[in-house]
């Protein structure tokens, strides 16, 4: 499945011409392109699909959205188990 999940903006910069930025969701720090919403500033919410910034969001909505979401598992089966993520990217084991 995949999900469009709201993110908080931590930080924007100019990358190769192209406005980016790292958004946390829920813990989870990606980066996030924002052509589609260049004037979303930092300390907002976006929904983000795919690494795209599409909607600006009210803190309440996003805060809401992404604790239902933590509830039914949703964003583990969107960002995956990032320690386990890590353990295969060093050539380890899962350790829990």
């Amino acid at each position: 499945m995949c999900l469009a999940v709201p993110g908080k903006v931590l930080e924007i910069e100019e990358r190769d011409g192209t406005r980016m930025a790292v958004v946390d969701f829920g813990g989870v720090v990606k980066d996030v392109c924002l052509e589609y919403l260049p004037d979303l500033e930092v300390g907002e919410y976006a929904i983000v699909h795919v690494g795209f910034a599409l909607q600006r969001l009210d803190e309440e909505s996003a805060l809401r959205t992404l604790e239902l979401f933590a509830e039914i598992g949703a964003l583990q089966e969107e960002f995956g188990d990032p320690w386990a993520s890590a353990a295969e990217a060093a050539g380890g084991e899962e350790q829990r």
